[in-house]
């Protein structure tokens, strides 16, 4: 083939891969761009949708706990705080939990026992809400009303200080049961997210350190967490957004009264289960709005604690150098 001949051919093909590039970078951006697009969609229409309440109650729809539905006034701070008290009820059980299984799966376990263990994780974590919620109404509230709660409220509640959130009547439903629900359901989700990062530290690291007469926990503490210390925490705030948004395993166990409580033995509302709950009994515009309000204030605090997290992570990855 002539010289020429080569070179328009080298050109032509040239031509084309620049413009398979192009079309796939396009594509890329499309799908980086539709997620963007969604996001801010879902978040205009609650924000449109709950204009009227935002409107009307202004920023006392936040800092209010009033919620009446007869009387047309509605405040989402009840809603607002169970959310968060529940949430941070199954982080605080989660946490540790997670952390635990985890290390005794990468650390500890031997091989046989890992494989059946890390399947019981899978399979919670498949299990769906519904199921964690019909189990904690018909199974775990009785057992809380009958043998835990009272012993709660006759210890705990007698403690200065902090006794006032161990006090009340042993219902079974409420903050603390629904919190302990929801801590066990973002186990599975938590620990395998840990599970999967462990293992990604170098065995050369951990056995340098075992060499020098490091014993277990030191490894872990000083080497394992360490290496792993952004994606773990990535894996915290993972579980936490999880818990935020979880809808029917908390409105079976939480009691749904619009009330505000110290206790955390009361019973108590949130904002996805009165969204589920009253959503069909609104018949006023100011009651439908005030509830699209309360979807938009989640998506907030969810956005918030994601912001949160990354801010985390750069911070430690700074850190790092890295």
């Amino acid at each position: 083939m002539p010289i020429g001949a080569e070179a328009a051919v080298a050109r032509d093909r040239s031509a084309a891969e620049t413009r398979q590039d192009a079309a796939f970078r396009t594509m890329l951006f499309a799908a980086a761009a539709l997620v963007l697009i969604v996001l801010g969609a879902a978040a205009l229409s609650m924000l449109w949708g709950g204009r009227l309440a935002f409107q009307t109650f202004g920023w006392r729809f936040i800092v209010s706990d009033d919620w009446d539905a007869v009387g047309r006034h509605f405040g989402a701070f009840v809603p607002i705080y169970g959310t968060l008290a529940t949430s941070a009820i199954a982080m605080i059980i989660a946490i540790p939990v997670s952390f635990g299984i985890a290390l005794f799966l990468t650390e500890i376990a031997p091989g046989w026992l890992q494989a059946p263990i890390a399947a019981a994780i899978e399979l919670l974590a498949g299990i769906p809400s519904i199921i964690y919620g019909m189990w904690g109404l018909f199974s775990f509230v009785p057992f809380m009303s009958d043998h835990v709660l009272p012993w709660v409220d006759r210890h705990l509640g007698a403690l200065p200080w902090i006794g006032a959130l161990f006090r009340g009547p042993p219902l079974g439903i409420g903050m603390l049961t629904a919190g302990i629900v929801l801590g066990i359901m973002v186990i599975p989700f938590i620990s395998s997210v840990m599970r999967d990062v462990f293992r990604t530290v170098p065995a050369s690291l951990k056995e340098s350190a075992y060499a020098l007469g490091s014993t277990t926990w030191e490894v872990v503490w000083k080497v394992v967490l360490p290496y792993t210390r952004s994606a773990v925490v990535g894996g915290i705030f993972l579980g936490l957004g999880r818990a935020l948004g979880e809808t029917m395993a908390v409105t079976f166990v939480l009691g749904n009264a619009h009330q505000l409580s110290a206790s955390l033995l009361a019973p108590g509302n949130s904002i996805a289960a009165t969204i589920a709950n009253e959503f069909t009994e609104a018949d006023s515009d100011i009651y439908l709005s005030s509830l699209i309000a309360l979807g938009f204030l989640l998506f907030v605090v969810t956005l918030i604690v994601l912001a949160i997290a990354r801010l985390m992570l750069r911070n430690l990855a700074r850190r790092e150098g890295r």
